[in-house]
């Protein structure tokens, strides 16, 4: 088992690859659609990252002003590759989502040591504040994306009923939330309809083999993990404009 250990490098490494395919795909190779289904499986593994880099700072005024200034970086990026225009307000990039998960959490964190009623309030207010939110800002993937990095936090660790969460509420998330495009399969002559979205529920298996070590990192590594985002943006759009 240990042999199957990820760390965190893996785990950002893996999610920056099905990122790039699913991006590949919403850009300069459609109608490939094995690239968006693989693509599902990075956005749990960030949510998970951020959930595990809210706990792992040392600073976290340093993480959310880490968010805050990439977010802003990747937004002209983000807007030329997906709508094509340096403006596209119905659509920001997947740094807001965490940026506001990032305060979401911190509610709850602050909660801790209240009493029960009020952890479950401020718990419950927490997903009601997600959901309204998400829909105002238009982040990336909307409330369903910051409900995604608060399962990851109310089920945090490595217990059986962490597992048992993680797993139910993912598969609400991306089978019923989002939901969306599906492939009928024929299986001996009964037709079976599998969500793209549900591809999303093997992200599990690469976050569950995650058992808290960082592995390789330096500031190189960490500059990867931040400007990888805006610039496979950039250069997604550059080659898109080349080869259109």
């Amino acid at each position: 088992m240990k042999k199957l250990e990820l760390t965190s490098f893996h785990l950002h490494i893996i999610a920056m690859m099905f990122m790039l395919c699913d991006h590949l795909w919403a850009t300069i190779v459609p109608g490939n659609d094995w690239l968006t289904d693989i693509g599902r499986i990075a956005f749990p593994i960030f949510a998970f990252m951020n959930v595990e880099g809210f706990f792992h700072t040392k600073n976290l005024k340093k993480y959310v002003k880490r968010l805050f200034i990439f977010a802003l970086i990747s937004e002209i990026p983000f807007n030329l590759a997906v709508g094509g225009n340096v403006f596209y307000p119905l659509h920001q990039n997947v740094l807001w989502t965490f940026l506001i998960s990032t305060g979401l959490m911190w509610l709850n964190e602050n909660a801790k040591e209240k009493s029960l009623l009020i952890r479950f309030l401020v718990g419950a207010g927490s997903l009601a504040m997600g959901f309204i939110l998400g829909l105002l800002s238009f982040c990336d993937y909307h409330y369903a994306g910051i409900f995604t990095v608060l399962v990851f936090y109310f089920f945090r660790g490595r217990k059986w009923w962490c597992f048992a969460g993680q797993l139910i509420c993912l598969w609400y998330i991306n089978s019923e939330i989002l939901s969306g495009f599906y492939y009928e399969v024929d299986i001996f002559g009964t037709k079976i309809e599998i969500l793209r979205q549900s591809f999303a529920i093997f992200a599990l298996i690469p976050i569950w083999l995650y058992k808290g070590k960082q592995g390789l990192y330096n500031k190189g590594i960490k500059a990867l993990y931040y400007w990888f985002y805006p610039v496979h943006f950039f250069v997604l759009w550059v080659l898109g404009s080349l080869f259109a």
